[in-house]
């Protein structure tokens, strides 16, 4: 992969230096909210950052991937100076991988598509986002358009903050998911918090924000739905430091959910145990599993 052009936008505008502080073992905590119509909005007037790789995945995402990319055309550059725009088809069976690789041929050197051939799961699409992301700071949301773009700001304000967090994590005000989902979601959330120690209020959230240098080294295993709660978990093993934003969710307007099926939930179920038990047995050997998450070229910025 060759390293990208530095395109219109080129003026660094760089993040606050993290502070030389000890790593906390938790996420940081922010404020409970209210209904997700009382947040506040991202604060304007924010300098923008140097670069930023922003990706999504997408299974079938026909009905939403074409206004999900104008989205991120006309948001990112009020957030930063470079940016890139990276669509993960995960084996899409409708229109999905054709109207990807229309919109990168559209908007050549910011519009990127990685396609994979038959669907790997949704911990796959999110390696292949993460491995094909060049620049300093990596954030993504799903395909499903049920996070806005512009909220990333909020994210991109907290990581901006004085204490210089190495990752950002949403959590969904107002979830607008079925009710047997959000039951799972927090025996999930109560099994991670038990069993790891992790901390967050929403692990699945699918609006998050990494310092590029944060995920040097890590390893995962997980190609499936546990994927997200392994990176978090091995993040602040290494001596990451978290901290969580409220971010609105929104109804799913097009396309079906894929993550309550039964399949997916026995592999994140396995993968759970198996972390868990290496953890327990062999730390050290656990950290260094599986592939690393980066892809090899060096950042863009």
């Amino acid at each position: 992969m060759s390293a990208p052009r530095a395109g219109p936008y080129t003026r660094p505008v760089t993040l606050p230096a993290r502070p030389a502080t000890a790593p906390e073992p938790e996420a940081a905590r922010a404020p409970e909210a209210g209904p997700a119509e009382a947040l506040e909005a991202p604060r304007a007037g924010r300098p923008r950052v140097a670069a930023l790789s922003y990706f999504f995945p997408a299974h079938d995402e026909a009905g939403n991937i074409e206004a999900l990319v104008a989205e991120a055309l006309a948001t990112l550059p009020g957030l930063a100076e470079r940016f890139e725009v990276i669509c993960v088809d995960d084996g899409s069976r409708d229109a999905t991988p054709v109207i990807a690789d229309r919109l990168a041929t559209e908007h050549p050197d910011i519009v990127r598509v990685v396609h994979h051939p038959a669907n790997a799961g949704y911990g796959a699409a999110l390696r292949s986002g993460f491995e094909a992301a060049r620049y300093a700071l990596i954030c993504f949301t799903d395909g499903d358009r049920q996070f806005r773009v512009a909220d990333l700001g909020r994210l991109l304000d907290r990581l901006a903050a004085p204490d210089g967090p190495d990752a950002v994590v949403g959590y969904r005000v107002r979830r607008a998911d079925p009710t047997l989902r959000i039951v799972y979601a927090r025996a999930y959330k109560a099994c991670l918090r038990l069993f790891f120690g992790l901390r967050v209020r929403d692990v699945d959230c699918a609006s998050k924000l990494f310092r590029r240098e944060a995920l040097e080294g890590v390893r995962l295993e997980s190609g499936g739905a546990f994927l997200s709660a392994e990176l978090l978990i091995k993040v602040q093993a290494r001596g990451g430091r978290l901290a969580e934003v409220p971010v609105p969710h929104h109804p799913r307007v097009a396309g079906t959910q894929s993550g309550g099926d039964p399949r997916v939930i026995a592999r994140a179920v396995r993968d759970f145990w198996r972390l868990r038990l290496r953890l327990w047995f062999a730390p050290a050997a656990a950290l260094e599993a599986g592939r690393p998450l980066l892809g090899p070229d060096p950042p863009g910025a």
